[in-house]
């Protein structure tokens, strides 16, 4: 019987001609996609399900949902070509820790929920040899990860409790600094590790779960890179050389993860593509502040309507920058250029950002960015690398690194 996988293929070519995309690219890409899995390092459709679809989600029918509403359904992953993903277990950094683990739990039930209920869909994994495997049957290997260091709430049982449900990867931290770890868009509190900072990595290593330094400071990446035996990731950044955020990485730790045998794995949002929509948003954000600072100096304090009308205004002369599908390629080159073509992969960030670059809307586009690449004279084995062969070898890499530390009797 031919596979879920192969009787998608028609539905990839017809994604591309919207993107101007010509036929030859199209053969090619299907050529890539059937040989190695794309594997996306971070989707937030569990949590987005969550926020707008409450108990529905439970039972809803995901085939097919409003692309106003969702980057992600059923039918849009096979036009995309996708063969792996790391669904994200976000909670809010801003929730007590004890509240933030039970809802991690609950968010670890969508992703099990997604495989039990479309198991010809859908297989949930833990290494690189079950995704392969679900990839040639025609299935999305499913994984886990856990979006914050603040969902383990200072506890490494908790963190070998999530490794026991299937958890791939810990984000060290997300938008706040913590007990043990800086973030990157918080303000400092240790340079980076504290000594049990350290002890999570080194246990993240021992379960053979990826260290994921997405959303962590500069020195937190640094004492990770240099705390870990086995490579890290970076499930959804940028470069920091073309996109000013701390968000993004710096070419200084682009060398480190090369050095480390890592992946960054790149990221679709706006504001971490552009450097224009960055400075935008900042100066929009300024703009607010200004009509509404407490307790005396907004311009149009108590005045909401007064407010509303000047940021219209203001956005009136102040168009919002687009960011471009170039663009993203253009980051994903630079960390070639710096790191080499081992450490790139992808890690769009679909259902947990609000704008996205022109043609890369849902997971029905990526093969839009994989056309754009071929016109820039990418390979089919450099493409097989970025799509998902990077990954894997580190996964491979970290379950090597998690025997040796935990043998057999």
């Amino acid at each position: 019987m031919k596979s879920l996988r192969l009787a998608a293929l028609p539905l990839l070519f017809a994604a591309l001609p919207a993107h101007g995309a010509p036929d030859p690219y199209a053969a090619r890409i299907a050529r890539v996609l059937k040989a190695t899995p794309l594997i996306d390092g971070h989707n937030d459709w569990p949590e987005a399900l969550a926020e707008k679809a409450k108990d529905a989600r439970w039972t809803m029918d995901l085939t097919q949902l409003d692309p106003k509403q969702y980057h992600t359904d059923i039918k849009r992953l096979k036009a995309g070509g996708v063969g792996g993903q790391f669904w994200s277990v976000w909670v809010s950094a801003d929730l007590p820790q004890v509240q933030q683990v039970k809802d991690t739990l609950d968010q670890i039930g969508m992703v099990h929920a997604l495989a039990d209920r479309y198991p010809r869909d859908f297989t949930l994994v833990t290494t690189a040899a079950q995704l392969r495997a679900a990839h040639k049957a025609g299935r999305i290997g499913s994984l886990i990860g856990v979006e914050g260091g603040g969902q383990i709430d200072g506890s490494l049982a908790v963190l070998r409790a999530y490794r026991g449900l299937g958890a791939a990867y810990l984000t060290l931290t997300h938008s706040r600094t913590l007990d043990w770890a800086d973030s990157a868009t918080d303000n400092p509190g240790h340079d980076g590790l504290t000594p049990f900072g350290e002890d999570v990595v080194r246990e993240l290593n021992r379960l053979g779960m990826l260290v994921d330094l997405s959303h962590v400071s500069e020195a937190t990446m640094l004492d990770s890179l240099r705390v870990t035996k086995a490579p890290v990731i970076f499930s959804h950044s940028n470069a920091r050389a073309l996109c000013d955020t701390p968000r993004n990485v710096s070419d200084v730790v682009l060398q480190q993860v090369a050095a480390n045998g890592g992946v960054v794995m790149v990221n679709f949002a706006a504001q971490y593509v552009s450097e224009a929509r960055r400075v935008w948003g900042a100066d929009r954000s300024a703009e607010i502040a200004r009509y509404n600072a407490p307790p005396f100096g907004g311009l149009h304090i108590g005045d909401p309507r007064g407010a509303e009308r000047a940021l219209a205004a203001w956005e009136a002369t102040h168009p919002e920058p687009v960011a471009t599908i170039g663009q993203v390629a253009d980051h994903i080159e630079h960390i070639v250029k710096v790191a080499g073509v081992d450490h790139v992969g992808i890690g769009s960030d679909f259902d947990g950002v609000g704008d996205l670059p022109e043609g890369l809307s849902g997971v029905e586009t990526y093969p839009a960015l994989l056309a754009e690449l071929m016109r820039r004279g990418w390979s089919d084995a450099d493409l097989a690398k970025l799509v998902g062969g990077n990954v894997l070898r580190v996964m491979e890499a970290a379950e090597k690194v998690s025997s040796s530390l935990t043998p057999l009797p």
